[in-house]
């Protein structure tokens, strides 16, 4: 009888190798200049899923390649998402003073220096993949490169965040809320995937798969997280209903709880419909994908 997939143990063993792999790449705090690494390191050291290097690494093992082909990568999708938490968090922001249940790295830092950091850790980023790329590597290395900075700037996550502010006290469509959401969170979602499968040397109808894969799941984390801004509780780890006392644009305000939730499944169930073609080696993707909808924090 075949057993079923251990998803818990699965995050637990790839988020430690995760942990230990961003210890490495980063400057440690004790370098100069200790106060900005050492506010690096306390946001992206505070714990978290580790979501996007987990996602990374899940598509290379999907087409059968282990992790180390992608590590220094899926790192620099977890700096570029601290980073984004970080600047997030700001007064100017969301203004918010927990984050994993902690408090705000501008709260024990100051903004400038968190400001920085941020800063530091989109760059370190680029640097970390460009440094680890062996020769072999080169190519898919700058296409990953490519594809991160695009995801991350005007025309993904940062855009998503712009239009996310000046929506603040504003009706707006269902289109225009996907459209949002698919920039500010799903892009960096996907292309997680994509860097994965790129690395992992992918061919062309595989990578298609895998990028539509986290197109769908990038949106359904995102209702989802919409969802647990009014539905969580402390273990969510961060200041709980801000969504709503910002006034900002959520999938529960427009189309209502249920309806919110609905859709996450509908979708979480297309990312599993593409991976038809895929054998076992994909199921850490396919429990991931249910997880998203199901998780707590």
């Amino acid at each position: 009888m075949t057993q079923p997939f251990d998803l818990p143990a699965y995050l637990e063993t790839r988020r430690r190798v995760v942990d230990q792999a961003l210890r490495d790449f980063l400057p440690k705090a004790s370098e100069w200049p200790e106060r900005l690494h050492e506010a690096m390191n306390y946001s992206l050291n505070a714990g978290g899923k580790r979501l996007r290097p987990i996602l990374a690494i899940a598509a290379a093992e999907a087409l059968g390649k282990d992790y180390h082909a992608v590590l220094a990568a899926a790192c620099a999708l977890e700096m570029i998402h601290t980073y984004s938490l970080i600047h997030d968090d700001l007064p100017a922001m969301d203004d918010d003073d927990l984050r994993r249940g902690q408090p705000t790295n501008h709260k024990v830092f100051g903004e400038a220096i968190a400001i920085l950091a941020g800063d530091s850790l989109l760059t370190e980023a680029f640097f970390t993949i460009a440094e680890a790329a062996k020769p072999e590597q080169a190519a898919a290395a700058l296409e990953v490169i490519r594809r991160i900075a695009q995801a991350s700037g005007s025309r993904g996550m940062a855009g998503g965040q712009a239009v996310d502010l000046l929506s603040e006290k504003k009706k707006i469509s269902v289109a225009e809320l996907e459209r949002l959401h698919r920039h500010k969170t799903g892009k960096l979602i996907q292309v997680s995937i994509e860097a994965g499968a790129l690395l992992a040397g992918a061919d062309k109808r595989q990578f298609e798969s895998l990028s539509r894969f986290g197109e769908c799941i990038g949106l359904s984390f995102q209702i989802a997280d919409d969802v647990l801004d009014i539905e969580g509780g402390e273990e969510i780890g961060k200041d709980i209903g801000s969504d709503v006392a910002n006034e900002k644009a959520t999938y529960p305000a427009l189309l209502g709880l249920e309806e919110s939730k609905r859709l996450a499944h509908q979708l979480t169930e297309e990312a599993l419909g593409v991976l038809g073609d895929f054998d076992a080696k994909a199921d850490p993707l396919r429990e991931i994908a249910r997880y998203v909808v199901y998780r707590k924090n």
